[in-house]
């Protein structure tokens, strides 16, 4: 019965989306496509609240505005659509107030509120100008608000310790995590702070975390989700890791604080704990806490658990112990019986939950079975009354809202943001294929195909290499790493989940730590070798292309692949495993996946085995290199030398770089220059 639900799911999307198919995926219909994210379902779950995010090519630049959809009308308004500003993050204060995010005349986000039909439209904060508020959230019953911002706490640049010199550019720092992600250290920290509520304004703010260097939520990725408050509005639980300098640069240690609003007083929740500890959320009764937890220190992949904590008896509890996957954005239900959590499994991304009445050793049922990645899910209303809305993409078509039905698992498309473009765009088929990898196991490939494939016909293949390391090449709808654009092109996209990737347990997930140039590199020339046998594969015209540790592949099978393919791609590659060791910002990765420094003393195998710059010498093909300046987790010098290696050995090359991007590639007219480069390379030797 769940298979035929997933069948007609997609028919019902093929016969929404491609009924006047007239067009395929181009790069610059990537970028009129519609956003939708951070949704949020009103108290009574009647109506959702949703941002969509669009974009101006020719003005390079885009606007994000909120929505609201009548579930049981199925009628969308637009609420705030303010085009010189982005207004984000809305959230329900009630069955009929909203709060949202916008900027000020300052350009600072300040917070706005507005009602259901779309009247009263007014600021509720008015801090001073460089008090930008970037997370927010509040307990409804006690009108209690939390919010973060930057708070100054260090002194970096120059002109701060010689003010005799106003103008000098120089940055000074004694200490690692100078940088990271993609900006320097400028010596703010992001702060959580409280403040009350009267119905019109919120009042004085208070730093919870006065004094303290360090960051809520975790940079450079975290958000709302790392904080959160009590039903009560007495305590608020927040993630943060207490280290700086070397110490923070070699630890995933975050931890979960309890501050008490009433005293000022903060406690760990999770000391002891020495993996990452993120993403509070207390039970509807305030009683206990869940929150997710990596049990390995300095494993940024590691299984993702569920744990609980019991917050009078401070008892701890994994409630997850017998499943064998990754947990993400869990919530409790209404009545606290039950969690509602994500979870990739077998390359998709599905809802589950978790029954604490289930006297059983797995007390898990996974309620959805679509062929694609559900995103993020809110919840409203209690018992059979209850309400999930989820947002959903696939590989051929980007997120929208879609209604789940927790009993059946059925999915129910109720927004139609980009209706009117994919009605006319045809796209290919898209393959789940199994394949037997050297050591006999069985791996899941995704085949992607042109439209209108022709099995009589030859198409030139792609190996596409996927990053992470750990990530999984799921159902994802990408605006860069597009498979159906990479099809409308006339190219058979080739996506295996080689080893290392999650959704296939903590034994595959694991295998490629300490291994990168190991069985997972089998794994992809496994695949690109089964689908090679097929008649419609032309042989002699197969490309491999990848971004981050896909990179890293591309560079690595540069140097192994055995005339397979005649083109390479590398996007923000990892090339020189010792340079990138020394230049990286997250120690703890490299030394977790690359079994620690490269001066260790024997010196660990994967310097010694699989750096891909000792392998030049065997580079035979065109290669693409593309890097970026700001690109501080893969430093711009890998591709520098990379670049520079491929010339000296007279092999075809060009390097595209970008000095506003960094690990990927943003701006519209950006990346639409990166895919007229990117096609332009694999036709120049593949077609």
């Amino acid at each position: 019965m769940k298979k035929i639900l997933a069948i007609l799911l997609t028919l019902t999307l093929l016969k929404t989306f491609t009924a006047t198919s007239q067009t395929v995926y181009t790069p610059e219909l990537l970028w009129k496509l519609k956003r939708i994210s951070d949704h949020s379902l009103s108290p009574d779950g009647s109506k959702v609240v949703y941002t969509v995010r669009s974009f101006d090519l020719a003005a390079n630049k885009g606007n994000t505005d909120i929505r609201l959809l009548d579930i049981k009308t199925g009628k969308t308004t637009s609420l705030a659509n303010e085009h010189a500003v982005d207004e984000t993050s809305p959230r329900w204060l009630s069955d009929y107030l909203i709060v949202y995010m916008a900027a000020d005349s300052d350009g600072n986000n300040q917070l706005w509120m507005i009602q259901a039909d779309g009247t009263g439209k007014k600021q509720i904060s008015f801090f001073e100008p460089a008090f930008s508020i970037s997370n927010y959230g509040f307990c409804r019953s006690a009108q209690q608000f939390w919010f973060t911002s930057e708070v100054k706490m260090l002194n970096v640049f120059g002109k701060e310790f010689f003010k005799d010199l106003p103008e000098n550019s120089a940055r000074i720092y004694d200490d690692l995590m100078y940088r990271h992600w993609n900006a320097w250290d400028d010596g703010s920290r992001t702060h959580v702070f409280t403040a009350r509520f009267d119905g019109t304004r919120l009042g004085a703010a208070t730093d919870i975390m006065k004094d303290e260097p360090f960051d809520s939520p975790l940079k450079p990725n975290g958000g709302a989700g790392q904080i959160d408050i009590s039903a009560d509005g007495k305590w608020i639980a927040y993630t943060c890791k207490k280290l700086n300098g070397k110490a923070y640069a070699v630890s995933t240690n975050s931890d979960i604080f309890l501050y008490e609003i009433a005293s000022g007083k903060t406690v760990n929740l999770t000391e002891g704990m020495q993996g990452y500890d993120v993403a509070p959320r207390f039970s509807p009764d305030g009683s206990q806490l869940l929150w997710l937890s990596m049990e390995t220190p300095g494993y940024e992949a590691d299984r993702n658990r569920i744990m609980i904590i019991d917050l009078k008896t401070k008892q701890k509890r994994e409630v997850t112990q017998h499943f064998d996957y990754s947990v993400d954005d869990a919530r409790w239900s209404s009545d606290g019986l039950q969690i509602y959590f994500g979870c990739m499994i077998q390359a998709t991304g599905q809802i589950w939950v978790y029954d604490s009445r289930l006297r059983s050793a797995y007390p898990f049922r996974q309620i959805t079975h679509d062929t694609g990645d559900h995103t993020g899910f809110s919840i409203a209303g209690s018992g059979n009354s209850t309400v999930m809305v989820s947002s959903m993409m696939s590989m051929s078509y980007p997120a929208e809202l879609f209604r789940i039905n927790l009993k059946s698992g059925r999915s129910q498309q109720i927004t139609f943001e980009n209706q009117e473009i994919l009605q006319r765009v045809a796209t290919g088929k898209v393959e789940k294929r199994m394949v037997k990898t050297t050591d006999q196991k069985d791996m899941l490939v995704w085949v992607i195909y042109p439209p209108g494939f022709d099995p009589a016909r030859k198409y030139p293949a792609l190996l596409y290499c996927q990053g992470g390391p750990q990530s999984t090449v799921s159902q994802f709808f990408s605006y860069r790493w597009n498979f159906q654009l990479m099809a409308a092109n006339g190219y058979i996209v080739v996506a295996p989940n080689r080893r290392g990737l999650p959704s296939f347990g903590t034994e595959w997930n694991r295998e490629i730590s300490g291994d990168w140039g190991g069985q997972c590199m089998k794994d992809y020339l496994s695949a690109i070798d089964d689908v090679s046998k097929e008649s419609y594969v032309d042989k002699d015209k197969m490309g491999a292309v990848g971004a981050s540790f896909g990179g890293y592949s591309v560079y690595w099978l540069a140097g192994h692949h055995q005339k397979r393919f005649k083109a390479f791609i590398a996007h923000c590659g990892v090339f020189n495993l010792e340079s990138m060791y020394g230049t990286t910002e997250e120690l703890w990765f490299t030394n977790f996946d690359l079994g620690g420094p490269y001066w260790q003393t024997p010196q660990p195998k994967s310097y010694r085995e699989f750096s891909p710059h000792d392998f030049v010498n065997d580079w035979d093909t065109p290669i693409l290199i593309i890097h970026n300046q700001n690109d501080f987790r893969v430093p711009l010098g890998q591709g520098m030398d990379a670049f520079t290696a491929a010339r000296l050995k007279n092999i075809p090359a060009r390097f595209l770089y970008f000095p506003d991007e960094y690990h990927w590639v943003t701006r519209p007219q950006n990346s639409v220059v990166w895919q007229r480069v990117f096609f332009s390379w694999l036709d120049r030797y593949l077609k």
